[in-house]
């Protein structure tokens, strides 16, 4: 006859959880997440306070403006910070709620290869600006 009497576990509360947390990289994306936040409220301000002056402006006034280098460098600033955030919450969405690893891998590759994309045509297009080209 088995023994039906079920086992009692000596481990204290923390040891039975210990090893059952998260994968390891939640602080450092919740810390990337704040920080690019931080960075992007400022510049956001700036940029959208510099877009309601410009309001009615022609094309050369408004690239002349944007060729201002501290205009420029802030404008590169809030897209790397952007594309940044955008990156880490779509990770931390896809990680989270995609099931299935294929799709999660695929996901990931995507958001990687798009956040990035984007990010050199914005760099592109406000250097091709700033150089006059």
């Amino acid at each position: 006859m088995a023994n039906s009497a079920p086992k009692k576990d000596m481990r204290t509360p923390l040891a039975r959880v210990l090893h059952l947390g998260s994968a390891g990289s939640g602080t450092s994306d919740h810390i990337r997440q704040r920080i690019t936040a931080i960075a992007i409220a400022p510049l956001a301000i700036f940029f959208l306070v510099s877009l309601v002056a410009l309001t009615g402006a022609d094309y050369e006034t408004a690239r002349s403006w944007l060729a201002n280098p501290l205009v420029a460098i802030s404008a590169l600033l809030l897209i790397v910070a952007a594309i940044m955030h955008m990156r880490t919450g779509m990770q931390i969405v896809i990680e989270d709620y995609v099931t299935g690893e294929t799709l999660r891998s695929l996901s990931l590759i995507g958001n990687y290869f798009f956040s990035y994309a984007i990010g050199f045509a914005c760099i592109y297009a406000v250097l091709k600006i700033g150089f006059g080209a």
